[in-house]
């Protein structure tokens, strides 16, 4: 019986006309495959292809595989520290001072200004959608500008020095912040604020009691995990003329120091390393996580 019935499935596929095929085919397209979707793809990928083997070759990657003499000195003196007894610690430790509180005051300046921009631009406390939509396309021009080109800006403005660095990192950091808590502050519980607003309390005081508590910890979070980001900002910020660690590393590289630049560079990372640190203990006391 088996065997009949697979002859007559077999008489019957026999029989299915170029007509019914046809009609399967405009019905189920992408069961019998598009060939110019085909087409499309390849041509998709081997532009792909072609681009990154371009790229490879225009940006001149096979240097990396012939060091020169100028490029074995400097990698040697990374590691060989010579006479450190004559090294600027003084001069280099000021500088990692300056850059931290550069960073932290730029941040705390540009928290303080996005707790004040993020119910503006916030969907659920700015109902006229005008105002809105004005305040963050001012955040999109704050955030869309690098750092480094705001110090450019400033160091024009005020001159050279830390200032220019605090400028630049409180504008940068308050565009970001601004966009994060607004997102936060549109995610909040809404029957916790209606509870606040039906006691018949002023706006000021809903948002005091209706919105902070649910937003604080996340505002905290970001905070830290900006300042975390703007102490790394304000090492570069020094190349421009905005003070800091940056300059000491500049003015290093330009003597041909590359000992001290090494040392310079360990001391950057062993201060991001402790602010890490001390930043998630912040954040584990006021989120309230357990440690594993």
């Amino acid at each position: 019986m088996s065997v009949m019935a697979g002859d007559t499935r077999s008489v019957r596929a026999m029989t299915v006309s170029a007509g019914d095929i046809a009609a399967l085919r405009e019905q189920f397209p992408d069961a019998f495959g598009n060939r110019r979707k085909q087409w499309a793809t390849g041509l998709l990928w081997g532009g792909a292809i072609a681009y990154l083997v371009w790229s490879f070759w225009y940006f001149e990657f096979g240097k990396l595989f012939f060091v020169n003499e100028r490029a074995t000195r400097m990698f040697t003196e990374f590691f060989v520290w010579r006479d450190m007894a004559d090294w600027d610690y003084g001069g280099i430790y000021k500088g990692l001072a300056e850059t931290i509180a550069m960073a932290f005051l730029g941040t705390l300046l540009g928290s303080v200004a996005a707790l004040v921009i993020a119910f503006a631009a916030a969907r659920n406390t700015m109902p006229q959608s005008l105002i809105r939509h004005a305040v963050r396309r001012y955040l999109d021009l704050l955030r869309g500008i690098d750092s480094l080109i705001w110090a450019l800006v400033f160091v024009r403005a005020v001159g050279l020095g830390p200032l220019a660095g605090v400028l630049s990192i409180f504008v940068s950091d308050a565009g970001t912040l601004s966009k994060l808590y607004s997102e936060a502050i549109e995610n909040v519980d809404r029957k916790q604020v209606e509870g606040v607003r039906a006691t018949g309390a002023s706006p000021v005081k809903v948002i005091r009691f209706g919105y902070l508590p649910q937003i604080a910890p996340v505002f905290i979070s970001l905070s830290l995990y900006s300042f975390e980001s703007s102490v790394r900002s304000a090492t570069i910020l020094g190349i421009v003329g905005a003070g800091g660690i940056g300059k000491v590393l500049v003015d290093r590289f330009r003597a041909g120091f590359f000992d001290q630049v090494a040392f310079v560079v360990l001391n950057i990372l062993i201060c991001i390393f402790v602010i890490d640190w001390l930043s998630g203990k912040v954040r584990a006391h006021f989120i309230g996580e357990k440690p594993h």
